[in-house]
């Protein structure tokens, strides 16, 4: 093994920051091209490189122990990242795959989600017509090997890493079947694997269509025109379109013009950027006709329709497009862009705000301006400012899309949270699949209130005990009694409320009997007709498309939704 002085590493390490400031100096200049840096952010700049390889030089020579520079410089890039947005990133070599699967959504691998339950490694599900599907995994199958090495123990991204590999590429897998002993043993040939991000269209009744869009990744504007030109293909009556945005995170924003422009005429804005660098500023316009300006369109998002998502849906609102419908959205009007930088690696980084057609932008936090503990916090109401849609409605930014409809949400109690997070739904439906070949249609199927029973027997001796929020409550009260030294004169009052709420479990199953049968119909229709089930299945149940289906079969009060209030 070669091995060098401390003398020679140090002269090294002075040669290496003098590199490292000429290339700043010349990286400076540059900027100051473009930017107008002032002399004083150069000598900043200079200065705090000059410290910063000085401190690393002197922890390389004197620390106690060895150092892994590695480990060091990402831990020093992350938190220089920290104090900008959470979207700027800094992508190692090692991650450029997982950031290539972000913008295409695809990756190598067998097509199957895999997690740990009760301490197995198990099957979630499978995507239609990929290697695993086709070799006849199954949800609630049992992984007891992979490759020779076990499967017990380990974490989803562990398994994920091992499943993933070159398509063409063979993987050894073990597994059980539920209820069964018998070890099966099977070789995959890994494929790339496509995650669609139109995943399902289709039709809800007779006159109204569905598509969901789940990411903006690549040629999401065409598959949305293909969708939505099938649907009217094959129904000639269709009176109108839900687009359901919601959970969809974002992604490119090219996609959002396009997906955008399947609705929106030729020669419109969809957004436009602005920037600290005036000359990367852009406007985004519709560039192809659109497929369809005319057919009633809801838009449905949530808090976790973000970017992308809110450009889609903000355009649709500030054209008068459509009626958006369910929760206000996430809030995020930052543009990221991606710049190579040395050893293959990359970063991520934001480099505009965007602005849609009535000029607001969404973005609800101001990382601009963090207070001193580090935090940011949303911009205030009284900072908000009006704009108006094409037909003249009032609509604001800085918070994200107002729908125009708010549907409310409520949270699932607390006995319908145990019972998926301790698996007893997913458990369920595995057995219910292993005793039934076939049941009907994802969108007439539903337990009997007979099998609802059964569910109740099964459950019996399981665990799935549960602390409700009044208990919580409860228990915080008894608490700050003993700190302060007043529980003794509260004990009989507090026990006596105890006892009044506590809850019978049993009771529960039958109480929120609508919400456990809506989490227990869509797992067990997912075992037989995959994602598309559990998509229909919401179609009798969903409250958002409810009343999407509802506005969009009452033509007077859709078009009362879009136009101005008087």
């Amino acid at each position: 093994m070669k091995m060098f002085s401390m003398k020679k590493i140090n002269n090294y390490l002075q040669t290496l920051k003098g590199k490292i400031i000429l290339g700043i100096s010349i990286t400076s200049i540059s900027i100051v091209l473009t930017s107008a840096v002032t002399r004083s952010d150069l000598f900043e700049i200079g200065k705090n490189i000059d410290i910063f390889t000085s401190v690393y030089k002197e922890l390389n020579t004197y620390y106690v122990d060895e150092i892994d520079p590695n480990k060091m410089m990402r831990t020093g890039i992350d938190a220089m990242l920290e104090t900008c947005d959470p979207y700027t990133n800094y992508i190692s070599e090692a991650e450029i795959e997982g950031y290539k699967f972000q913008i295409t959504g695809n990756y190598g691998g067998i097509g199957a989600v895999i997690r740990p339950v009760d301490g197995d490694v198990t099957v979630i599900s499978t995507y239609d017509g990929f290697p695993a599907d086709k070799a006849g995994l199954e949800a609630g199958d049992i992984i007891v090997e992979i490759d020779g090495k076990k499967a017990s123990g380990r974490n989803s991204d562990e398994v994920s890493e091992i499943l993933r590999g070159s398509p063409g590429t063979n993987v050894i897998i073990k597994y059980k079947k539920p209820f069964e002993e018998k070890i099966y043993e099977l070789a995959i040939a890994r494929e790339e694997i496509k995650i669609d991000n139109v995943p399902y269209f289709g039709m809800v009744n007779n006159n109204i269509g569905y598509i969901i869009l789940t990411q903006f990744t690549e040629n999401s504007g065409r598959n949305v025109a293909n969708a939505y030109n099938e649907l009217k293909e094959k129904n000639p009556g269709l009176k109108g379109i839900i687009l359901d945005l919601r959970g969809n995170p974002g992604g490119l924003l090219n996609e959002a013009v396009n997906v955008s422009n399947v609705f929106i005429e030729k020669g419109k804005e969809i957004c436009s950027t602005k920037g600290r660098v005036a000359e990367w500023d852009k406007s985004f316009t519709a560039i192809n006709a659109a497929i369809d300006t005319q057919v009633p369109l809801v838009v449905l998002t949530n808090s976790r329709s973000a970017s992308a998502s809110e450009i889609v849906s903000g355009v649709v609102q500030d054209y008068d497009r459509g009626v958006i419908v369910g929760q206000k959205t996430y809030g995020k009007g930052l543009v990221q862009t991606t710049r190579d930088i040395s050893y293959n690696t990359k970063l991520k980084l934001t480099t505009a705000k965007y602005y849609i057609p009535s000029g607001r932008c969404i973005q609800a936090l101001d990382y601009s301006h963090r207070n001193e503990d580090g935090s940011v916090g949303k911009i205030p109401d009284s900072l908000k400012t009006a704009f108006k849609t094409s037909s003249g409605r009032t609509v604001y930014d800085g918070g994200g899309v107002d729908p125009d409809i708010t549907v409310e949400t409520e949270n699932y109690k607390d006995i319908t949270i145990s019972l998926l997070a301790k698996n007893l739904i997913f458990g369920y439906s595995t057995k219910y699949k292993y005793d039934h070949a076939t049941i009907a249609d994802a969108k007439t199927f539903s337990l009997t209130d007979v099998e609802y029973e059964t569910f109740i027997k099964w459950l019996a001796g399981k665990d799935y005990d549960y602390t409700t929020e009044t208990e919580k409550l409860l228990n915080d009260l008894e608490a700050k009694a003993k700190e302060d030294a007043y529980y003794e004169a509260l004990k009989t009052d507090i026990e006596d409320l105890r006892k009044g709420m506590g809850h019978d479990k049993e009771k529960d199953l039958y109480k929120f009997k609508d919400e456990i049968l809506f989490e227990l119909n869509k797992e067990i229709v997912s075992r037989y007709y995959n994602e598309d089930g559990i998509i229909e299945v919401g179609f009798k149940t969903d409250p958002d498309v409810l009343e999407a289906v509802k506005i969009l079969s009452d033509p007077v009060a859709y078009n009362a939704l879009l136009k101005p209030n008087k």
